[in-house]
């Protein structure tokens, strides 16, 4: 058995894409993380951790790994996409369906794919 200590996100700029999921997550960046930095930390509430890490390259493809995120203090898949368009994301798929379901991928401002799902209240709604 293994257990995961670290997601390790491929970064042209560390501080800045750590920083903007920072504001998007609520978590707190790593102690002692500044600009600069070539490898950022981003602290999730329990292990694993986010981290990013600068890589020479750009990205070229579609992300093998990506997030499924949903949205928490009542805010609905919509409101949350909403509030991530507001950051700085943007719509890459819209996958949301005339009966309520589905998702949006939306990319991150270095073009990461993430995918915002119902929240758990919309999920438990009856279809």
């Amino acid at each position: 058995m293994i257990e995961i200590h670290a997601l390790t996100v491929d970064a042209a700029d560390p501080f800045e894409i750590a920083s903007w999921w920072s504001r998007a997550t609520g978590w707190p960046l790593g102690e002692g993380d500044e600009p600069g930095a070539d490898e950022v930390m981003l602290r999730t509430p329990q292990d694993p951790f986010l981290l990013f890490i600068r890589v020479p390259e750009g990205k070229t493809g579609k992300n093998r790994v990506h997030f499924d995120v949903n949205g928490t203090d009542g805010r609905t898949r919509n409101e949350e996409v909403e509030r991530l368009l507001g950051l700085g994301a943007t719509i890459f798929q819209d996958q949301r369906k005339p009966d309520g379901t589905g998702w949006v991928t939306m990319l991150d401002p270095e073009g990461n794919e993430f995918c915002v799902c119902r929240s758990e209240a919309e999920r438990a709604l009856p279809e």
